[in-house]
């Protein structure tokens, strides 16, 4: 019985996760963040980033079919494929003082909502630990099937 499939699918997850983890932190960070980048010599708010991830070979419909029809083909797990720029309207907030606001008095703040980004992180960090017990299921499969060689 071939265990690494499991290891690398769970390692592919934990990776994937730990790297989502990290692109909601950077959005938590710069949820005030009134100057990211500059764009035809203009400075431009912040703007949240969400990490795009897929299978590493194929569809998870394809892999079902095929392993119902039989085949040996490893299944591979998971990886990030994409960072997206949130492309929701950023916040107008009305601030006459600060050395960002336009002419009206308003400055325009980053597109990150701090709640939605806790539960994202919430959720990241719950799919991580969910892949960390897999892996430690795993590894006590293994284990005990080396008992039993003894």
């Amino acid at each position: 019985m071939n265990f690494t499939g499991s290891f690398n699918i769970s390692a592919s997850a934990l990776t994937a996760q730990r790297f989502r983890m990290d692109v909601i932190s950077s959005n938590i960070a710069n949820a005030e963040t009134t100057r990211a980048k500059v764009e035809n010599g203009v400075s431009v708010p912040y703007r949240r980033k969400t990490v795009v991830m897929e299978p590493m070979k194929q569809s998870f419909d394809a892999m079902l079919q095929a392993k119902m029809n039989g085949s040996n083909q490893p299944v591979q797990g998971v990886k990030v494929s994409q960072i997206r720029e949130d492309q929701a309207p950023l916040k107008p907030v009305y601030n006459p003082g600060h050395p960002d606001a336009n002419a009206e008095g308003y400055v325009f703040m980053p597109n990150v909502d701090i709640t939605r980004e806790m539960v994202d992180l919430i959720s990241a960090s719950r799919s991580y630990e969910a892949n960390v017990t897999a892996l430690n299921a795993t590894k006590a499969m293994v284990m005990k099937a080396l008992e039993i060689g003894r």
